[in-house]
């Protein structure tokens, strides 16, 4: 799958000029762990995250405390120019999904915006990945099926899917499998693609 399959578009952003509570208002309503912020010119100036939100934005209460608590030091910040990420990890809409989440994984970044060029074009985070993988088994199949019968190669292959691992089996040369294995792997939820000779081929 490419990462322009599996991303939400289009992006909710946050302006550059925004504050922070506008910006905790954004994400909230919209659901969202993290959202691209957006400069005067259009382009994207950086990340912000609800971490990043959260930053100083809660005094303690004294009720909590058995002695006043000390007075507040400098004030938290108001803009989210000042709580921002500005060096952010991005991806291509070309790219493979399976590089991106593995990089999530390793790295913990929830969500990536997707680039293509300087233009924001879309936004993956952990949620889009799971929704891929949350596809039934049958919604895969039919779509597989689609992608092969589009490339006139549906009547040569059994398909069955099952928790999101596709099975072709069916008689075919080498570039018939090949092309077979490769237009299901383009089949958002499809995990594991195994091609097999039909049974009782000699």
């Amino acid at each position: 799958m490419l990462i322009g399959e599996v991303m939400t578009s289009p992006v909710v952003t946050v302006p550059r000029t925004a504050t922070v509570r506008q910006a905790i208002r954004v994400l909230h309503e919209h659901d969202i762990t993290a959202a691209p912020v957006i400069g005067p010119d259009g382009r994207m100036a950086g990340i912000v995250s609800e971490m990043d939100l959260l930053r100083g934005a809660f005094e303690a209460d004294p009720r909590a405390f058995l002695r006043p608590v000390a007075a507040p030091g400098e004030p938290p910040p108001r803009h989210v120019d000042e709580v921002m990420t500005s060096r952010v990890r991005t991806a291509r809409p070309n790219s493979d999904a399976a590089d991106l989440a593995e990089t999530m994984i390793r790295t913990g970044l929830k969500s990536v915006p997707v680039l293509d060029g300087d233009r924001l074009v879309g936004m993956v985070s952990r949620r889009d990945l799971l929704a891929v993988l949350a596809r039934g088994d049958a919604r895969i199949r039919d779509d597989v099926i689609a992608a092969l019968r589009e490339h006139g190669a549906r009547d040569r292959w059994t398909v069955t899917v099952r928790d999101g691992d596709v099975e072709l089996r069916g008689e075919a040369d080498e570039a018939a499998r090949r092309l077979a294995e490769v237009l299901a792997r383009t089949v958002p939820g499809a995990s594991r693609v195994t091609v097999r000779e039909s049974a009782g081929r000699s």
